[in-house]
């Protein structure tokens, strides 16, 4: 079990906290919350209980508060408080921020150097505040090593979904946006690389219960018939929802995920024909085929 640290600052706002802690709450993480004081009143009214006692953690989430028009003078943190927030990246922990709490991560040294991001309205003040940071532009969040910054508000469950695919893979955070009825996005700025990921962003049960099955049992034969029963309807009725919801029909759906799988062991050094055999390709000839037809990756 992964332990998170919520730092909530003076009008902390609701969903900046409310949608990160939710994605890790339903992906099993253990949910800390500290503060300078033990109640915290939220920007809306809402006071929250929290713990002045930092317990250890292996990410730390700064979410954002009511910093309009300015962030000048808001977001009360002190010295000790930023230094234990330094200290915790040092160590070899994550640092993550919503919002407005980018200029916390500022205010503690850890976006020096570093792209980040924050909510639109802030990023400009956000640039002149700490000069020696990449401030990026119209994105869901950004990452730079173990410092994890995002746009705001909503932006959040992105920025959670993402951290949960990384320590999980992408079928977990397929499962939690699921679980939390959103779409599993990826960053703004960046390539859809999990086909988990980019073909769950919809609302059909009986193909994300096919889909739960293709995920896990990628390299197998599987046939139509058997997808269908354990989706709850007949063949037919499985393709077209399944053609509705991602574009593509089951099958399709498999050879992607095998074939962004074989992509992957090739890069890492895998012959053709390992990386086929792998994967679930009766042989090589089928993986050339698919990767000749893959579109090429834009350089970034």
């Amino acid at each position: 079990m992964t332990t998170v640290v919520f730092l909530l600052v003076p009008g902390v706002h609701l969903l900046d906290l409310a949608g990160p802690a939710q994605v890790f709450d339903t992906a099993g993480y253990d949910l800390r919350y500290v503060a300078e004081q033990e109640d915290v009143r939220s920007a809306q009214g809402v006071t929250i209980r929290a713990a002045r006692d930092w317990p250890d953690a292996d990410l730390v989430v700064v979410p954002g508060w009511r910093a309009s028009p300015t962030l000048a003078g808001t977001g009360p943190l002190s010295g000790a408080t930023l230094a234990r927030l330094r200290a915790h990246h040092d160590a070899g922990g994550t640092v993550a921020s919503v919002c407005a709490g980018a200029d916390a991560l500022g205010r503690a040294g850890l976006l020096d150097g570093r792209r980040c991001t924050t909510h639109h309205e802030l990023q400009d003040e956000l640039a002149r505040r700490h000069p020696r940071a990449t401030v990026v532009r119209d994105v869901l969040f950004t990452v730079d090593g173990r410092v994890v910054t995002s746009a705001g508000i909503a932006s959040g469950i992105d920025l959670s979904l993402h951290l949960v695919a990384a320590a999980h893979g992408p079928a977990t955070a397929a499962r939690v946006a699921r679980a939390m009825v959103v779409y599993a996005r990826r960053n703004g700025d960046d390539a859809q690389h999990s086909a988990m990921l980019r073909h769950r962003a919809h609302l059909s049960d009986a193909v994300h219960r096919a889909q739960d099955v293709i995920d896990a049992r990628f390299t197998e034969r599987l046939p139509l018939d058997d997808l269908a029963a354990g989706a709850g309807v007949a063949p037919r009725t499985l393709t077209r929802l399944f053609r509705a919801a991602t574009g593509l029909t089951p099958l399709r759906y498999q050879q992607e995920l095998r074939l962004e799988r074989a992509q992957h062991l090739i890069a890492h050094g895998a012959t053709v024909e390992a990386a086929a055999h792998a994967t679930g390709f009766a042989d090589a000839r089928m993986l050339r085929r698919l990767r000749s037809r893959a579109p090429v990756p834009p350089k970034r």
